[in-house]
């Protein structure tokens, strides 16, 4: 079993809120995660993928409640929101925390029962796959990335070198802990079914889709895009569907937990940034079996290593944010000029501009845009390279060359 960031920020936040909501894509680990954070404190469990569980939360909550009283774990919650009233009324009435840990796939159906009962009650907080640090057993010690000395300090204590099959191995294979358990042997057969059963099953209980070949194309057209500038009227050119079902349709996957918009920068006083955001999908073995990828190696050696080196290392970087309970203050720069730096961390005093190359050689060229950000209205901390050298090396006095083995 994997040690997962989260679990510290889980036991936090419990003790502050009455009820705690962990959402994220369907087999990230969230039942798995809260489980083991009950060991301590033992709660009772009920998944409402259960018919009959089901069937009595929606039709009678207050009795569902008194036959799984707190404290208790509820799963998949999404399928009775007619629980959220009566959660309230408990919460209410008992002034306890940690009473109600609960877990939904569906965040498009969940946080319109939450924001309108629990307001106030409940703090939501999201999962993702595994991140590299707790795929290498380092998942207790993994901080949210900013590329300052302190960071690099600590991370190059518990890093080991991670050579560029090893990574894209990882790229190739995904996130999932159940298929990092079972090996590659069983992807190309996991991602099958993760698709027919819980993506396509998922959008078709908000969307009712009729044309199934049509949102499939559509999930080949998004993650063949990822690492780019986001593009609707292209999408939907190359879907054969309108701008209007293909923005439909991608709002689904991202509040699916599937894909991540990364906003642009900008502020009133450049005008002449790109506004459209980048689009990355938050598996990268999800994208690389949609892309038809048949292996780590040819993906490696082919035309998408580079947008999906990129995409990995997005995920990673957000990863260190949410499985710490935090906010992702990330944002891309890009201007008419098409200069462009990859990713941008908003500290709190400062923007930190990062670059990310697959190379183990980096040169002073690959920061060259990082000069662009000095026309911006806040200063510009401590920026890096994130690649594949052995150590972190200095490229100049404010930016340093970081192996991909440090996030």
């Amino acid at each position: 079993m994997y040690s997962r960031t989260l679990a510290q920020t889980l036991y936090r936040v419990s003790d502050a809120f009455p009820v705690l909501m962990l959402t994220g894509p369907r087999q990230v680990g969230k039942t798995t995660l809260l489980e083991m954070c009950a060991r301590d404190a033992p709660r009772r469990y009920v998944t409402l993928d259960d018919l009959d569980a089901r069937a009595l939360a929606q039709s009678d909550p207050a009795l569902f409640l008194q036959t799984w009283p707190a404290p208790v774990i509820i799963d998949e919650i999404q399928y009775a929101p007619q629980l959220f009233p009566a959660i309230k009324l408990q919460v209410d009435r008992d002034k306890a925390n940690g009473l109600f840990w609960l877990t939904g796939s569906q965040k498009f159906e969940l946080m319109r029962g939450i924001t309108e009962t629990l307001a106030g009650r409940v703090a939501i907080v999201d999962l993702l796959g595994l991140s590299q640090a707790e795929l290498l057993g380092r998942g207790d010690e993994s901080r949210p990335f900013v590329p300052t000395a302190d960071w690099i300090a600590q991370a190059r204590q518990g890093a080991s070198p991670q050579p560029l099959s090893s990574v894209f191995e990882r790229i190739w294979l995904g996130s999932y802990p159940r298929l990092n358990t079972q090996g590659a042997a069983a992807r190309d057969v996991f991602y099958r079914s993760y698709v027919q059963t819980y993506i396509q099953r998922d959008v078709q209980d908000v969307l009712k889709i009729s044309d199934q070949t049509a949102f499939h194309r559509f999930l080949t057209a998004v993650a063949a895009r990822t690492g780019q500038l986001l593009n609707y009227s292209s999408l939907a050119r190359d879907v054969d569907v309108d701008s209007k079902t293909t923005k439909a349709w991608l709002a689904v996957l991202e509040t699916c937990g599937l894909v991540y918009l990364l906003q642009p920068w900008h502020s009133n006083l450049t005008k002449r940034l790109v506004k459209a955001p980048k689009l990355y999908f938050l598996d990268t073995g999800l994208a690389a079996y949609l892309t038809r990828w048949p292996d780590a190696a040819s993906l490696e050696a082919g035309a998408m290593s580079g947008a999906m080196l990129e995409t990995w290392v997005v995920s990673e970087v957000l990863k260190s944010y949410w499985h710490n309970g935090l906010e992702a203050p990330l944002y891309f720069y890009r201007d008419a000029d098409q200069q462009e730096v990859d990713l941008l961390v908003d500290s709190a005093t400062a923007l930190h501009p990062v670059e990310i190359k697959k190379t183990a050689s980096p040169s002073h060229n690959a920061k060259r845009h990082f000069t662009v950000l000095d026309k911006l209205n806040k200063p510009v901390g401590p920026g890096a390279v994130i690649c594949f050298v052995e150590r972190d090396i200095p490229l100049s006095r404010a930016v340093t060359a970081i192996p991909i083995a440090y996030l």
